[in-house]
């Protein structure tokens, strides 16, 4: 009997390890962009080491009806980048190659994950 509740406990401790979801991990490198602030200046801001394989909605260009998308993306990471028009990575998509990948200032995106 011992044995058997011993091998139980072990199975659903072996379950439990492969199901709970492993911490994201980074990318190594920067990812810049440039946006308007609220006085309508442009401003530059820098994601240092985002993480990899979660969406990143960018907080400076979120809010589709109060505030401009961001543009010109320039993707200094070791991970492809890709932007997207809205918020939460929704809507049109482009991908940036990790270490050179840029665009210009006619690609606005609000959003942006690694990979």
């Amino acid at each position: 009997m011992r044995l058997r509740d011993t091998l139980t406990a072990a199975a659903g401790a072996a379950v439990l390890l492969l199901t709970v979801p492993g911490s994201a991990y980074a990318t190594e490198g920067d990812f810049s962009y440039t946006y308007i602030d609220n006085s309508g200046a442009e401003e530059q801001a820098t994601l240092h080491d985002p993480a990899s394989g979660r969406c990143i909605t960018l907080g400076e260009a979120a809010q589709e009806y109060s505030q401009p998308p961001a543009h010109s993306p320039r993707n200094r990471t070791a991970s492809v980048a890709i932007v997207f028009r809205n918020a939460d990575c929704s809507g049109d998509e482009y991908t940036l190659r990790p270490h050179t990948g840029a665009a210009g200032e006619r690609l606005k995106f609000r959003s942006v994950i690694f990979h």
